[in-house]
């Protein structure tokens, strides 16, 4: 499917184009569809799941050509609908459901992380571990682990699907090396990253080693996600990983982190030698866990 994150983001920004094309202010068009100015900013900046009726009246406010608003129409019916993580609610984490929704239509994954391996390649004991953490954290948990767990495995269904999107995840050796969860449980998810990726060719982990020299760039401040997806149309996006995951969709911005992870790319082992690398790590780990 066609991912209703992202269409609400190329529809927020047909919208503000086609508004300030035309000299008008979000006030003079709230007016004019009898709609508060807020309503008018959520729609603008992708905030909203769309009413199609409101779309309608904004275009038809503007003066756009009919075949013109019988597509952006199509892309607000796309931004409006409703994937199997909607009724999830909350319960999966509001964080999860975001990269459910966005995962759910793209082309190609490529992923930095430095704190922890990649969701999409967590086996249970793994993804139960962080979860174990989180409930030590002392705060109170916004999301139900057994769903998010449920998720979890509902998310790699779809990427690993025929026909699914092309992964590459490049990980900081720096994780390999600071163990917060137990040995055994880390060697079992790091012979299941081997697995999944010796059997499926859509997938590739690059391991970046503590020593690697990274030519001509500061290193990433936190993991990020960027994304392409099949119509070219849909804007190229990052998810960087802070407190609050910012989105980036800007054509410089999104091509800022696409130069970071290139270089990233071409620091890391290779693909045969990062897989090397995490089987021996995992034998060390299961040695140290003991019988």
């Amino acid at each position: 499917m066609t991912s209703p994150f992202v269409r609400r983001q190329r529809l927020a920004t047909e919208l503000r184009t086609l508004r300030e094309q035309r000299g008008i202010t979000a006030d003079e068009l709230s007016k004019a569809i009898f709609r508060s100015r807020t309503t008018i900013s959520k729609l603008e900046n992708a905030r909203c799941r769309p009413d199609v009726g409101d779309v309608s009246n904004i275009l038809n406010a503007l003066g756009i050509p009919r075949e013109q608003i019988r597509e952006i129409i199509e892309i607000a019916l796309d931004a409006n609908a409703r994937g199997w993580w909607d009724s999830y609610g909350d319960a999966m984490g509001a964080r999860q459901r975001m990269y459910a929704n966005i995962e759910s239509g793209a082309a190609t994954i490529h992923e930095y992380n430095q704190t922890a391996l990649p969701g999409l390649l967590q086996c249970l004991e793994y993804n139960w571990a962080l979860i174990e953490l989180d409930k030590l954290d002392g705060s109170k948990l916004n999301y139900v682990p057994e769903k998010s767990v449920e998720a979890r495995q509902r998310r790699q269904e779809n990427v690993f699907r025929p026909g699914g999107p092309t992964v590459e995840v490049v990980i900081d050796e720096f994780v390999l090396k600071r163990l917060a969860v137990p040995p055994s449980i880390m060697a079992a998810q790091l012979r299941h990253m081997v697995q999944l990726v010796t059997r499926e060719p859509r997938f590739t982990v690059l391991v970046l080693p503590l020593d690697a020299r990274v030519p001509a760039t500061r290193l990433p401040a936190s993991a990020y996600t960027i994304y392409s997806f099949p119509d070219p149309q849909d804007p190229r996006l990052v998810v960087a990983e802070t407190s609050n995951c910012l989105v980036h969709t800007t054509l410089s911005a999104v091509a800022g982190y696409e130069r970071l992870h290139d270089r990233l790319r071409q620091a890391a082992l290779p693909a045969l030698e990062s897989l090397s690398l995490l089987t021996d790590a995992a034998d060390r780990l299961s040695e140290q866990a003991g019988p």
